[in-house]
């Protein structure tokens, strides 16, 4: 998929810690009490990932560690729908052991204040059945108390022969 022309939304103006701009002293006077992650969809709600399929039939079974993923682009689908729903077993599981954070590290790294809301994937490079590696570049959207925070990154997966079949690399983040 092409990558899509610049913004016309002033909320995508995003400060250098990667916050919108103007979320400044007056959010941070009063912030917001901390949201709970996502609440896990019914099999037959559609998937956090915005796919359009059902989470049964989508990141569920990759979650579960039911099923291996198929593309690189399913891995990325699957690492946010468990950063939505504050899943750090599958986010280390899928994560490549040479880069891969303890878990003490993931979980001092999460910001407790963000919502996982909302993913578009700009870009698939390779990462199909027959590839040994992939690229996949997503735009991430969270809400938390100092407003929309917009991610935009190019991720690098290799596949494995164990669950979950893909792993993330590494991603470069974007503007």
């Amino acid at each position: 998929m092409p990558s899509p022309g610049p913004s016309n939304d002033p909320g995508d103006s995003l400060r250098h810690d990667g916050r919108e701009r103007g979320a400044g002293p007056a959010a941070a006077a009063a912030p917001a009490p901390s949201p709970e992650p996502n609440p896990t969809p019914a099999p037959d709600d559609s998937c956090l990932c915005g796919s359009g399929e059902a989470f049964a039939s989508c990141c569920g079974p990759i979650l579960a560690g039911d099923h291996h993923a198929p593309t690189a682009e399913a891995l990325m689908r699957s690492r946010f729908s468990a950063f939505a729903l504050g899943d750090t077993a599958h986010l280390r599981r899928s994560w490549d052991a040479a880069q891969r954070p303890s878990a003490a590290e993931l979980e001092a790294s999460d910001d407790d204040d963000l919502r996982w809301q909302k993913l578009r994937i700009l870009d698939v490079v390779a990462g199909g059945p027959g590839d040994a590696e992939g690229v996949v570049e997503f735009v991430a959207i969270a809400r938390g108390s100092a407003g929309k925070v917009r991610l935009r990154e190019r991720s690098r997966f290799r596949r494995v022969e164990e669950a979950p079949g893909w792993v993330y690399v590494d991603g470069e983040i974007r503007g």
